[in-house]
C-alpha cells in the first residue's frame, strides 16, 4: 500500500426505509444527488433504494473524511464507481475535487455494505 499519511476518515449509516421514502417524495432529488453512471448501476437492481443509500453514505461518509458537513459541498460532485473487481471507488468533481486537493488527498479506501434496513460506507482519505 506504500507511505501514506491518513488525513481523515468518515463513517455513515443511512437507513433505507427513510432513504426510500425521501426518494418517493422528492423523486428530481436522484438527479441532483446521483451521476448518470450512479443512476445506471442502481437501476440496475431489484431494489434501487439500496444502492441510492449506500451511495449516499459514501457521499457523506467522504465528507465527514475531508472535515466537512452535509451541504458544504454538492453530493454531485462526489461520485461512487465501481472497478471491474466491484471495488468501490471514489471520483471527484468541481469542489469536491478542489477540496481534496487542498487537503492533499491522493488517495481513497473505502467499503459499502448494506442491507435490507441499513446502508453503511466507510472512507479514508490517505
Amino acid at each position: 500500500m506504500g507511505d501514506f499519511v491518513m488525513i481523515g476518515i468518515g463513517v455513515d449509516l443511512v437507513d433505507v426505509e427513510r432513504f426510500r421514502r425521501v426518494l418517493s417524495r422528492t423523486p428530481g432529488i436522484v438527479s441532483r444527488l446521483f451521476r448518470p453512471s450512479e443512476r445506471e448501476y442502481a437501476e440496475k437492481a431489484a431494489d434501487p433504494a439500496q444502492r441510492y443509500a449506500a451511495r449516499f453514505a459514501v457521499k457523506e461518509a467522504t465528507l465527514k473524511s475531508l472535515g466537512l458537513g452535509l451541504g458544504s459541498m454538492p453530493m454531485y460532485d462526489i461520485e461512487v464507481l465501481r472497478e471491474p473487481s466491484g471495488q468501490p471507488t471514489l471520483c471527484l468533481h468541481g469542489k469536491a475535487f478542489l477540496r481534496s486537493e487542498e487537503a492533499g488527498v491522493t488517495r481513497w479506501e473505502l467499503s459499502i455494505t448494506h442491507t435490507d434496513n441499513s446502508a453503511l460506507a466507510t472512507v479514508v482519505a490517505l
